[in-house]
């Protein structure tokens, strides 16, 4: 198989979530232990609930029985991104504004390579960041293509 077995995943899902008015996050296929794991991250303006997850699971079954791309036995999850959402796409970064975010980059900047404050702008090249150190609060600009990982973090005050 040429594409990765996320990438025809993520094609079929997308029809079938777009009917169901849902926003795909995010797939993963992952081995834990003996078993593989096919986990569809989903979200909506709203937050998703369990009927949600339900309807999605059901028509996505449908169809990866119906067009067969993995040849693994695998379980099937389709599950809310949770709290601590993952930001993978530009929209998602804007959607973060105002929120408390936690952020991994490829190298270095400024001798650091995690972060964790406001994501106070993005403007789809620079991704700023309002930190505290101590009692200071810090600004810290890291260029979008550097970013490894990011995702919503909670903060318990």
């Amino acid at each position: 198989m040429s594409k990765k077995v996320t990438e025809v995943v993520e094609e079929l899902a997308l029809p079938i979530l777009e009917e169901l008015q849902l926003e795909l996050v995010e797939v993963e296929y992952v081995k834990e232990g003996k078993s593989w794991f096919l986990r569809v991250y989903i979200d909506k303006e709203t937050g998703v609930d369990l009927e949600d997850c339900g309807k999605a699971s059901e028509k996505l079954s449908e169809k990866l029985d119906e067009v067969d791309p993995i040849p693994q036995i695998y379980f099937l999850e389709v599950s809310s991104p949770g709290a601590e959402r993952p930001l993978k796409k530009e929209k998602d970064f804007l959607n973060a504004i105002g929120k408390n975010v936690y952020i991994k980059t490829y190298e270095p900047i400024l001798d650091e390579k995690e972060f964790e404050g406001i994501l106070t702008s993005f403007d789809g090249n620079e991704v700023t960041l309002e930190i505290k150190i101590k009692t200071r609060k810090k600004t810290i600009v890291i260029p979008y293509e550097k970013v490894a990982k990011a995702r919503l973090a909670i903060t318990f005050s």
